[in-house]
């Protein structure tokens, strides 16, 4: 008689406890649902990314090598690296270099394996276009430097809120 005691009593723990996680659940759920929604005027308020956020990849043509670490990580082999080996020099130079942004999964794998530090993350995330064919950039789009969302004094920034919790 007393196992069934004691696992009737088990039983009515957790049944106990699973009420207390699914009240838990719905009080997490209602006091969503009572906020207002905030709106964002787009171009004129911005959301500040944070410190590790992996937006367009930039290059720097003077420091490549031509190694083509970056193609071999990729997991889809998707930067193009044109280069001409110098026979007098022994080394190979640098012709063209490309990444369409269309395809790009933004993982990061290029940025972090490339020896030279040639290839870095911004924080531009406005890749958007009417044509894909746009998105395929060369070393010179490559090259540019977007405006920091903070510096820019047409636009009031807005904080993530998760963010706001960590600060």
């Amino acid at each position: 008689m007393f196992p069934m005691v004691t696992g009737f009593m088990n039983y009515s723990h957790q049944t106990v406890r699973a009420a207390r996680y699914i009240g838990q659940g719905f009080m997490i759920t209602l006091s969503h649902a009572n906020r207002l929604p905030v709106t964002i005027q787009y171009p004129y308020e911005k959301l500040i990314t944070s410190e590790r956020f992996r937006g367009r990849i930039h290059f720097e043509f003077d420091k490549c090598i031509a190694c083509e670490v970056c193609v071999r990580v990729c997991p889809i082999d998707l930067p193009v690296v044109d280069w001409k080996f110098e026979t007098d020099i022994r080394k190979k130079r640098l012709l063209n270099y490309s990444i369409d942004f269309g395809i790009c999964i933004f993982c990061g794998n290029c940025v972090e394996y490339c020896p030279t530090n040639c290839l870095s993350m911004t924080e531009e995330y406005e890749l958007s276009t009417y044509d894909r064919h746009e998105l395929n950039y060369n070393q010179i789009a490559l090259g540019r430097l977007p405006m920091s969302v903070i510096d820019d004094y047409t636009i009031r920034t807005i904080f993530n809120s998760i963010q706001r919790k960590t600060q």
